[in-house]
């Protein structure tokens, strides 16, 4: 069975205040064409189909269309919710939508309850495990703790429960949307930390053929059967170096993987990350392939340059992000509030200002503890109001 996994589209986002609809579009145009290329047998997608969970009509138009052209291809798609959909809003019509064979995954109590599709070598039980927000599925799904690792073990043990009551033989694939070890993330996913946990272990996944990952936005291999596709297309700069890709799986006979292949996604302008003095990457003509690119700019002159955007979008006009990073020591006190915080958590960011309000004081087990529920109950609080809308 051929398989095509995607992930990530964000419908509706834009990069740096330029609208990329129309580069979504191309895409979703481009998957469908691959659908048909490729003969596929099947679409996955894991997840944040939306940027976020009241997403604007115009992304909503699109996805419309995407269904439709998708339903039209007489190809079954699968496809869960992530943590930026509104997994209520995103399930809306989603018994009436499978009857086209698109199988809309948002709702939890439905994870042990596959789309059961069938080849020449028997079934195979595609199961969706929607975005799982701890605080909110824990006592639903039996999890012994409210954390990821503990509510996708719950998760998965509803999905090997059901597979053990299916014939022998039947294969089996897992879509998911979290953050699992050993996946590299960018600055464009939203953090869906619990108590200072991210990541579950792929250990979680045994039993199944493949796992179909959403969430981090670029393409990785944990395991030959544990994957991110990625998002189709870049959101942040820190994804420069990415190569934006789906994932084609051929499942074999007895649950193998017969055959991946990356297949590129359109670019509609590639990224470029410069650095040095103004007047050096004005001149600078190794710098020459960058210029018709979406470039983010970081000086380094020790006095900031007078209309610095102006002179650069002269050479390169599509200049998105300015970054001030003045040559100067480690240890200069004069290092900005931004150099300062880079790379820095919240957590790790309040856990620093409370020390130094108290005169330089390092919290202890419990006030960590402490910290961290806060931030978890923020951003609990919010998934329950978007629930109760």
């Amino acid at each position: 069975m051929r398989l095509l996994h995607t992930s990530d589209w964000h419908l509706g986002r834009s990069f740096h205040r330029v609208g990329l609809l129309d580069a979504q579009a191309a895409f979703l145009d481009h998957l469908v064409a691959t659908v048909h290329a490729h003969d596929v047998d099947a679409v996955l997608v894991a997840g944040d189909v939306y940027d976020r969970a009241v997403p604007p009509l115009p992304a909503v138009e699109l996805f419309d269309t995407a269904l439709h052209r998708l339903a039209e291809a007489g190809v079954p798609t699968v496809m869960i919710s992530g943590n930026h959909d509104s997994a209520r809003r995103l399930g809306v019509g989603a018994g009436l939508i499978e009857r086209a064979g698109i199988h809309l995954r948002t709702d939890p109590d439905g994870i042990g309850t596959p789309v059961v599709l069938s080849d020449a070598h028997g079934e195979v039980a595609l199961y969706g495990l929607p975005y799982l927000e701890p605080a909110l599925v824990r006592e639903r799904l039996g999890a012994e703790k409210a954390g990821h690792e503990a509510v996708l073990a719950a998760a998965m043990d509803r999905v090997r429960a059901d597979l053990a009551g299916r014939p022998a033989g039947t294969r089996s694939v897992v879509l998911a949307h979290a953050f699992v070890a050993g996946g590299a993330p960018s600055d464009s996913e939203r953090d869906i930390t619990v108590g200072g946990v991210a990541a579950v272990p792929t250990g979680v996944f045994d039993g199944v053929d493949y796992v179909a990952l959403g969430h981090l936005h670029g393409s990785q291999t944990l395991t030959p059967r544990v994957r991110y596709s990625g998002s189709p297309l870049a959101y942040s700069f820190s994804e420069a170096d990415h190569r934006k890709t789906m994932w084609l799986i051929e499942l074999g006979e007895d649950g193998e993987i017969t055959g991946d292949v990356r297949l590129d996604c359109p670019v509609p302008r590639p990224l470029a990350r410069i650095r040095g003095r103004l007047d050096d990457l004005l001149d600078d003509p190794a710098l020459a392939p960058h210029e018709q690119s979406w470039v983010e700019a970081t000086l380094t002159d020790p006095v900031r340059p007078a209309d610095p955007m102006a002179r650069l979008a002269a050479r390169f006009p599509h200049t998105l992000n300015l970054v001030f990073d003045p040559e100067r020591t480690g240890d200069d006190p004069g290092a900005s509030y931004a150099q300062r915080l880079r790379d820095r958590s919240d957590q790790q960011i309040a856990e620093d200002f409370v020390a130094h309000v108290r005169g330089g004081a390092a919290l202890d087990g419990a006030e960590r503890a402490v910290l961290y529920g806060a931030f978890d109950d923020v951003r609990v609080d919010a998934a329950e109001r978007e629930v109760g809308r």
